[in-house]
C-alpha cells in the first residue's frame, strides 16, 4: 500500500513502434527531465509537471519518421499507468480537482477525478493542424491515453482563445494544478473518498 510519504510511480512500455519510461513523484517540486523528440510535447509536458509540482521524467523513442501519432499516444498510456501507480489505493486524497487557467487571450478549465472510471470529455477547437511540430489532434489522443489508463475522469475545454500554443499550453498547465488538487492529502479522511468504499 502507497503511503502519503512515498507517491512515486515508474512505468516502462516497449513495443514496436515506441519504447518510452515515465517516472513521476506526486510530491516534487516540479523538476523534470523531458525527452520524445517532439520539441512542443516536451514543452507542454514540462508546463504539466511544473505548475502540477510533479517530478517528471520521461524518455521516448518512436518512430518519428512516421509523425508523432505513436510516441505522443503512448507516452500518454505510460504517464497514466505511472501516475496510478503513484496513487496506489488513493487513501486519503481529495480526489476532485479543477482549476481555470488563463493564458493571455485563452481560458482553459479542467477537472478531473481519480474515480477509477475512465473518461475523457474534451473541447477544444485549434485553428491550425500542428502546433509548433506537434498534431493539434494528437493533444486529445494524450489525454484520452491518459485518462483511460490512469482510470481517471477527465474533463478539458477551451473556454476562450486564438492562440494555438497560448491554448495548448493553458490545457496542460490546467491539467497539471487539477490533478496536484486531486492529489493532495485530505486529512479528515482516513480511508477512500468513496461510498462504495474503494476507488
Amino acid at each position: 500500500m502507497k503511503s502519503m510519504k512515498d507517491r512515486t510511480g515508474t512505468c516502462t512500455r516497449k513495443t514496436k513502434e515506441t519504447e518510452i519510461t515515465v517516472s513521476i513523484n506526486l510530491d516534487g517540486q516540479g523538476e523534470n527531465r523531458i525527452s520524445t523528440g517532439v520539441g512542443f510535447f516536451d514543452h507542454m509536458l514540462d508546463g504539466f509537471a511544473r505548475h502540477g509540482l510533479f517530478d517528471l521524467q520521461v524518455e521516448a523513442k518512436g518512430d518519428l519518421e512516421t509523425g508523432c501519432h505513436h510516441t505522443v499516444e503512448d507516452t500518454g498510456i505510460v504517464l497514466g499507468k505511472a501516475i496510478a501507480e503513484a496513487l496506489g489505493e488513493k487513501r486519503g486524497i481529495k480526489r476532485f480537482g479543477h482549476f481555470i487557467l488563463p493564458m493571455d487571450e485563452a481560458l482553459a478549465l479542467c477537472a478531473v477525478d481519480l474515480s477509477g472510471r475512465p473518461y475523457l470529455n474534451y473541447q477544444a477547437d485549434f485553428h491550425a493542424s500542428q502546433v509548433g511540430d506537434l498534431d493539434a489532434e494528437m493533444i486529445q489522443e494524450f489525454f484520452y491515453a491518459v485518462s483511460y489508463s490512469a482510470a481517471m475522469n477527465i474533463h478539458l475545454k477551451i473556454l476562450d482563445g486564438e492562440n494555438n500554443h497560448h491554448m495548448a499550453e493553458a490545457m496542460f498547465k490546467a491539467f497539471g494544478k487539477a490533478l496536484d488538487e486531486a492529489t493532495m492529502e485530505e486529512s479528515r479522511v482516513k480511508g477512500v473518498w468513496s461510498t462504495k468504499g474503494s476507488l
